[in-house]
C-alpha cells in the first residue's frame, strides 16, 4: 500500500510531495499531463509565502540570487496603490517576480532530487475509500491504493467532486478578462519601462490603473514579452470564438478612452491572448473527507486580483505536509491533521473577503468613484495602510520573525537552520535543550544567541518552530498576536508556560509522545 497519492502536480501538489519526502514519506504524484503546461498562468508570489520558500532554500534558484528576500517599498489593492516604506519595522509584502511555469520547473526538480515518484500521463477517474484505505482509479485501468489521496487537481477537481465535498460561493458574470503578450516601440517607454499613451498618460509598471469603464495593468517582463491585462464589462456576442489581437486592442481603447499603441509580441510563441468570462469565488466546505483531503485551488478559487492564489496554495502545502507525514508516520497526536483544516480554512475566508473587496473597488460605474473616495481616506488613516498591507501579504499568526543566530558553528540565518524541514528548537540561552531530548529523533536543536532581530520583540529566550515556520511555543516572553488573520500557529493555552514544562507540553501537543526514558538523552 502507498502511503500518499497526490493528484495533480501543479506547484502545489509539488511543493506538498517536496515537503512529505523531506519528513521521510515518499507521495506519488499522478499527473494527467506528459509535458510542462504551455498556457501562461501566475507571475509570481506575494507576501509571507516568499519567506516561507526562504527557510527550505528555494527562494535563491527561484530568484536567481542568493540575496535574501527584502520587503517590497509598494504594491496594490484594488487599485490602490500602496505607500510601504513607512513600515521600516513590519513591512510583510515581499514580491518574487517569477512565472509559474519556472516554479514548476524548479519544484519539479526539487522533487526528483527528494525522490518523489512523479507519474505523467496518470490521470485520475474515481476513487472509493474505506476506514483505511483510499483506491484511486485511473484512466488506464490501474488501481492504486494508498493510505491518503490528496486533491491537488485545481478549481474543477475531480477529487473534490467523486468525495462528495461541497463548493460553495458566488459567480459574477459581470467582468471579462483580457490578457495578451504584446510588443511596444520604445518611443512609447519611458526610462523606468512605463508605457506612456498618447492622450491618457503612463501606465506604471504592474499596477491596476482604474478608470470609470475598466482597468489595465501594463507588466513588462524581462526577458519575454510584456504582458497587458485588461478588465471590463464588455462581452463578445460569441463568446466561444477565440479573442482576437483586435478584440484586445478595442478593450483597452474602452477602458483608456484612446487608442493603446501596442503591436502583436515579436519572436516564437507561445504567446498568450487569453479571454476570461466572468469569476469564481467558492470555498470547499471542508478540507478533509476521512482520508481524503483538499488542497490549493480544489478547496478555494477567487480572483486573481492581487496574486493571492499562489501565496495561499503554497502555504496550504507547507502546513499539511508536516502534519500528514506525521500522521502517516504514526507520530502525530491524533488531531493533528485535523489542524489543517482548522488553520487554513479561516485564512483562505480572508482572502476571499480580499479578493470580493478588490473586485468591488475597480467596478466602472461613478458610484464605485464614489466609494473609491472614501476606502482612500480610510487607508490614508494611521494604521490603515499596515492593516492593508498584511491582508495582502497572507500573513498569519505567530509566523516565526526573521533572525540571525550565533551558534557554536559560527552565524547563520533562520532560513539556514529551517531547510531541513524539522521542527525546529532554538535555546536563546534559556537552557532548554536538555527539555527537549525525549524528542531528539524528530526536533533538531540549535543553541546560541540572537544577533540579529528580535523574538517577536520579546525576551524570548527560547523558541519552538513548527516545521512551516510558525512559533509553537516561546520561552520567557510572550507573543504577541500577527497583524494578519487565522490562528495559525497561535497555540494559545496549548502551550502550558513558558518554562521547561511548557517546552515539554509544546513538544507533546504539536510532535507527539516523548521517547521513552531508555532512548531519551539530552541534546544540545
Amino acid at each position: 500500500m502507498l502511503d500518499v497519492v497526490i493528484a495533480g502536480a501543479g506547484p502545489n501538489g509539488l511543493m506538498l510531495a517536496c515537503e512529505l519526502a523531506l519528513a521521510g514519506v515518499r507521495p506519488v504524484v499522478l499527473e494527467r499531463l506528459t509535458g510542462p503546461r504551455t498556457d501562461a498562468r501566475a507571475n509570481g508570489l506575494v507576501g509571507q509565502v516568499v519567506r516561507m520558500l526562504d527557510r527550505r532554500g528555494l527562494h535563491a534558484p527561484l530568484s536567481g540570487t542568493d540575496a535574501p528576500p527584502r520587503p517590497a517599498p509598494r504594491y496594490m489593492f484594488g487599485a490602490f496603490p500602496l505607500d510601504l516604506t513607512g513600515l521600516v519595522e513590519d513591512n510583510p509584502v515581499y514580491l518574487l517576480p517569477v512565472p509559474q511555469a519556472r516554479i514548476e520547473e524548479v519544484l519539479t526538480g526539487r522533487a526528483a532530487e527528494l525522490g518523489v515518484d512523479l507519474r505523467k500521463g496518470q490521470e485520475v477517474t474515481g476513487l472509493r475509500q474505506d476506514a483505511d484505505a483510499v483506491r484511486v482509479s485511473l484512466a488506464n485501468g490501474q488501481t492504486l491504493t494508498t493510505r491518503y489521496l490528496v486533491g491537488a487537481d485545481g478549481g474543477h477537481s475531480l477529487v473534490r467532486r467523486i468525495t462528495g465535498i461541497g463548493f460553495p460561493g458566488v459567480s459574477d458574470d459581470a467582468f471579462v478578462f483580457r490578457t495578451a503578450h504584446v510588443s511596444v516601440a520604445a518611443e512609447h517607454l519611458t526610462a523606468d519601462a512605463e508605457l506612456i499613451v498618447p492622450g491618457f498618460g503612463a501606465l506604471p509598471k504592474r499596477s491596476y490603473v482604474r478608470t470609470e469603464r475598466g482597468t489595465i495593468v501594463w507588466s513588462p517582463l524581462p526577458g519575454r514579452p510584456a504582458l497587458l491585462h485588461v478588465t471590463d464589462t464588455c462581452a463578445p456576442e460569441d463568446r466561444a470564438a477565440p479573442m482576437t489581437f483586435t478584440e484586445f486592442l478595442a478593450a483597452a481603447e474602452r477602458v483608456l478612452g484612446v487608442p493603446l499603441p501596442a503591436l502583436p509580441p515579436e519572436g516564437d510563441g507561445p504567446h498568450l491572448l487569453r479571454r476570461l468570462v466572468g469569476v469564481n469565488t467558492r470555498l470547499a466546505e471542508r478540507y478533509r473527507a476521512g482520508r481524503v483531503l483538499l488542497l490549493g485551488d480544489a478547496a478555494h478559487v477567487h480572483s486573481a486580483m492581487g496574486g493571492p492564489g499562489l501565496n495561499l496554495g503554497l502555504q496550504d502545502a507547507l502546513n499539511l505536509g508536516w502534519k500528514l507525514a506525521a500522521t502517516v508516520l504514526g507520530r502525530a497526536p491524533v488531531p493533528l491533521l485535523d489542524t489543517y483544516e482548522a488553520e487554513r480554512r479561516p485564512v483562505a475566508e480572508r482572502v476571499m473577503t480580499s479578493s470580493l473587496a478588490q473586485l468591488a473597488l475597480v467596478r466602472p460605474g461613478p458610484e464605485v468613484t464614489a466609494l473609491r473616495a472614501v476606502f482612500g481616506e480610510l487607508l490614508a488613516a494611521p494604521g490603515g495602510t499596515e492593516r492593508i498591507a498584511h491582508l495582502v501579504a497572507g500573513t498569519t499568526e505567530g509566523f516565526a520573525p526573521d533572525l540571525v543566530i550565533r551558534t557554536g558553528t559560527g552565524t547563520h540565518r533562520l532560513a539556514e537552520l529551517t531547510a531541513t524541514g524539522r521542527p525546529l528548537l532554538l535555546d536563546l540561552g534559556g537552557g532548554f535543550a536538555e527539555a527537549a531530548g525525549p524528542w531528539r529523533d524528530r526536533v533538531d536543536v540549535v543553541t546560541g544567541t540572537v544577533v540579529t532581530g528580535t523574538a517577536d520583540g520579546t525576551d524570548a529566550t527560547g523558541l519552538l518552530l513548527r516545521p512551516d515556520g510558525h512559533l509553537a511555543w516561546t520561552g520567557s516572553g510572550v507573543v504577541p498576536a500577527g497583524a494578519g488573520g487565522g490562528g495559525e500557529g497561535s497555540g494559545g493555552d496549548r502551550r502550558g508556560g513558558h518554562g521547561a514544562d511548557g517546552l515539554r507540553t509544546a513538544l507533546t501537543t504539536w510532535f507527539g509522545a516523548p521517547l521513552p526514558e531508555t532512548e531519551a538523552e539530552p541534546v544540545g
